[in-house]
């Protein structure tokens, strides 16, 4: 497929997902979201890719939906066409949320309104330094349509998430890693080397133990801690008949690097 709103490269077993408007700070239209979707129907079906990276072009990680886009809707249809283009945003950031596999958001810069709300799908951040993160819905009388009012609460705490929503600032990068947004800094300049170290972590994984734990972590926050319990003892009696399993143990005995193989 070609693409025009989003990169898609692939480095080592990372998928990486650039979205690519530089000279819209990566705002998010109605194409990026058919062409974001497209991309990660190739990440799913190549075995050879264990996580997906998403990151941005330019001086911006992403800032928002398309204002300008919406903007330019004709009055009549504008409120319709506007639940429909937010309807199809909510449905790529449940299906990254979802995602199979490990999903990996390399900041690179600004990230505000709908950014944010990409990157809280995400299961992992790496920003830069000069990287800023915030909500800047508030700024422009603006409620949040990604899914931000359900999820940085749930992220970093109703009290934390409500500064952000309220005031509409971006923070630094550094200053989100006590609230667990964000996971981890790099220079300017090393996020590529920082995430593929990371990548190359994940790639020694089985990628099935990786997706049933995503699977457990994030369907475990919305159960009690007794049924989450249940649910893993129920995931580890099913895991119990995988290659990977068997062949982790193998390996562990044998005392060498073990071949999973994703069954």
């Amino acid at each position: 497929m070609n693409f025009e709103d989003v990169a898609y490269e692939q480095r080592g077993r990372g998928a990486w997902i650039r979205l690519d408007r530089p000279e819209a700070l990566n705002t998010i239209s109605p194409n990026l979201v058919r062409e974001f979707d497209a991309a990660l129907d190739i990440a799913e079906a190549d075995p050879d890719i264990i996580t997906v990276v998403i990151t941005g072009t330019g001086r911006a990680f992403c800032a928002g939906a398309d204002l300008k886009f919406l903007g330019d809707l004709p009055e009549d249809s504008r409120e319709i066409e506007t639940e429909r283009f937010l309807k199809r945003v909510l449905d790529l950031m449940l299906r990254i949320e979802k995602f199979p596999k490990p999903v990996i958001c390399a900041v690179n810069g600004i990230s505000t309104g709908g950014g944010t709300e990409l990157l809280l799908c995400c299961d992992l951040v790496i920003a830069t330094a000069s990287a800023r993160i915030g909500d800047g819905h508030a700024n422009f009388g603006l409620l949040p349509g990604g899914g931000a009012s359900a999820r940085l609460p749930r992220k970093i705490g109703p009290t934390r998430a409500k500064y952000l929503l309220f005031t509409g600032e971006l923070l630094p990068a550094a200053d989100h890693l006590s609230s667990g947004l964000v996971n981890e800094v790099c220079e300017d300049g090393g996020l590529k080397a920082a995430v593929d170290r990371l990548v190359g972590k994940l790639s020694s994984k089985s990628p099935l133990a990786l997706k049933q734990v995503k699977m457990l972590v994030d369907d475990g926050l919305e159960q009690s801690k007794d049924t989450a319990l249940r649910l893993e003892l129920l995931a580890s009696a099913l895991y119990n008949h995988s290659h990977d399993m068997h062949e982790g143990i193998a390996a562990f005995n044998e005392k060498r690097t073990p071949d999973f193989k994703g069954c």
